[in-house]
């Protein structure tokens, strides 16, 4: 995990720096009506991160599909619809019939895997390689990254005026990232509550949910990933315990109120929080997927150090595999 979450920058750069127009071409996906997703667990989360940046740029809809709609369902109208299904392995099934269905209920396909040859970019109209290489680990990190990387490079391809900001993005981390300032204080809050709030706005909402699983794959913690808007509603009560809150801040401008708003909200209820930056180590001007893609690079090696505090091996979670078979 350690290598793999090293690598984890660089493929990012090169997964959104890649031009797909050529594979692209001819698919339509420039005039569909609304884009679904398709993807479990650290996949959904980029999913996540994707469909906010879908959304802004081009004013159209992009939500997740859960793939039981397809894998024991009969499926829905996908009519002049694109359907992203994001997927390390390419191989469970759940998502090789979802992406089946998709199809067969008119929708156009682009799988992002990292597998070539696997069994859901069979299934696909066009495939955008994640290109992250191998990755052995059970929890994933470069993949996850590199996912979010390939969904913004197709977003280029469909906005010619997204694509300079994606590579200028993809530039802005090609050298790869120092260490976060703060992940030593990060690491002690963790190893002492029993609790943790992950919040975000905006892209950095998926964001959330990945760090929020890497904590409960890697090192056993319980926590829980919510948007700066909603922790505000039943959630907050929690602060009546002791916690620990991971504020994930993007930069971008539109959020910032709501972000500084839970964030004292928080500290009044006695909460740990912690506020997390690109600018924390340098970067500003990114795109907004590529600044939850950062936040996530910073924070895998806090989750891997506390794993390793913990006694704990993040390479092999006791209970979890590599690629599980779901339906």
């Amino acid at each position: 995990m350690a290598a793999e979450a090293a690598e984890a920058a660089g493929v990012f750069a090169r997964a959104a720096g890649a031009d797909h127009r050529a594979a692209l071409a001819g698919l339509g996906l420039d005039g569909a009506r609304a884009f679904y997703t398709v993807a479990r667990g650290s996949s959904d989360a980029a999913a996540n991160v994707l469909s906010y940046e879908v959304m802004r740029e081009t004013g159209r809809a992009m939500t997740s599909l859960p793939p039981s709609v397809f894998s024991i369902g009969e499926g829905v109208d996908l009519e002049g619809c694109g359907v992203l299904m994001i997927s390390q392995s390419g191989a469970s099934e759940d998502l090789v019939r979802s992406a089946r269905g998709a199809k067969a209920r008119g929708a156009t396909v682009v799988a992002l895997t990292n597998r070539a040859g696997s069994p859901v970019e069979a299934e696909a109209h066009a495939t955008l390689p994640i290109g992250a290489g191998e990755e052995r680990a059970v929890p994933a990190t470069k993949t996850v990254i590199g996912s979010i990387g390939a969904g913004m490079a197709l977003l280029a391809a469909l906005s010619p005026s997204y694509a300079d900001r994606a590579r200028a993005s993809a530039e802005a981390v090609t050298g790869g990232l120092p260490p976060h300032p703060q992940a030593a204080a990060i690491r002690a809050a963790l190893l002492r509550s029993p609790h943790v709030y992950v919040i975000g706005r905006d892209t950095g909402y998926g964001a959330a949910h990945e760090i929020a699983l890497k904590l409960k794959e890697c090192c056993a913690v319980h926590a829980e990933a919510y948007s700066a808007s909603e922790v505000l509603h039943g959630p907050l009560q929690l602060v009546t315990k002791p916690l620990t809150v991971l504020l994930l801040d993007t930069g971008l401008e539109s959020v910032q109120s709501s972000l500084d708003t839970a964030e004292a909200r928080l500290r009044e209820g006695r909460a740990e929080v912690i506020r997390i930056r690109p600018s924390d180590v340098g970067l500003s001007g990114l795109a907004p997927a590529a600044a939850a893609a950062v936040l996530l690079a910073l924070l895998y090696p806090v989750a891997l150090e506390t794993a390793l505090a913990l006694g704990l091996d993040p390479d092999t979670p006791e209970t979890l595999a590599k690629v599980t078979q779901t339906t």
